[in-house]
């Protein structure tokens, strides 16, 4: 018995998960948020709990993928600052998690995207042009009432539906990130939050051996979306890469609501 028989898809729905693997790859080395789409067409094919299951690992290659092209571009003050308020919000979410039914996750979700992008484009438009290439906003006062709020809003998001991408975004391009301290620090970062997920997708159900196994299947195709995203970033702007974000938060944070 193959995979697909096992989850009772046809050749045309895996066909969209592969291509919503090949858009994790691309979002990771390139406009960080653009796998909400990938997280709608899991969710559109597979039960939507179950897609979470199966979206994880996907997430996990991706991840390892992005912290091995930006690793040296990494802001570790800011990580070590979003830690314990992301462990918080995992655990929240959680527990959410338990008794929250798809409509309400989904709502949740989408109407913390777009806030977090309202609240990014109304700072930004605040803002004097460009930004320093070495953020310290983390170090004041606010900026770590800041850090501590989204790290909340990102565990949360992030463990209810793999959806934190566009929450952590919004963070980093507010505190001033250039685009490869932006990669390098949010490929550190996701990697370290959804290894540290599995023990609890894995006790809610979520990842099983089918699951697993559907995994195998679809793990390849991240890796030409990697590359992809690798050779475009380079003719990426720094304007147009923070516009890309936005917008992605924005259609994201669209189709949990609309869905």
């Amino acid at each position: 018995m193959n995979t697909m028989t096992l989850w009772h898809i046809s050749g045309w729905e895996f066909a969209a998960l592969a291509a919503a693997a090949l858009l994790v790859g691309f979002s990771k080395t390139a406009v960080s948020g653009a796998n909400t789409v990938s997280l709608a067409i899991f969710a559109a094919v597979l039960p939507a709990r179950a897609s979470t299951g199966v979206l994880l690992p996907i997430l996990i290659v991706g991840d390892v993928l992005a912290v091995l092209t930006y690793r040296r571009y990494a802001h570790w003050p800011t990580l070590w600052r979003l830690f314990p308020a992301v462990a918080a919000g995992v655990v929240i979410g959680t527990l959410f998690l338990v008794w929250a039914d798809d409509a309400v996750v989904r709502t949740s979700i989408g109407a913390i995207l777009l806030l977090m992008a309202g609240v990014t484009m109304w700072r930004r438009r605040k803002a004097e042009a460009g930004a320093e290439d070495e953020p310290d906003a983390v170090a004041t006062r606010s900026g770590r009432a800041k850090a501590r709020s989204y790290g909340v809003l990102g565990g949360f998001t992030t463990m209810v539906a793999n959806a934190g991408g566009p929450v952590m975004s919004m963070y980093l391009l507010s505190a001033g990130f250039r685009k490869l301290g932006f990669l390098g620090t949010s490929a550190f970062f996701f990697l370290i939050v959804n290894v540290t997920k599995v023990p609890f997708s894995v006790g809610l159900g979520l990842i099983d051996g089918h699951s697993l196994l559907l995994d195998a299947a679809l793990a390849a195709f991240v890796v030409p979306g990697a590359l992809i995203g690798k050779w475009a970033v380079n003719r990426i702007n720094q304007r147009l890469f923070e516009q890309l974000v936005i917008a992605a938060t924005i259609i994201g944070g669209l189709q949990l609501l609309l869905r």
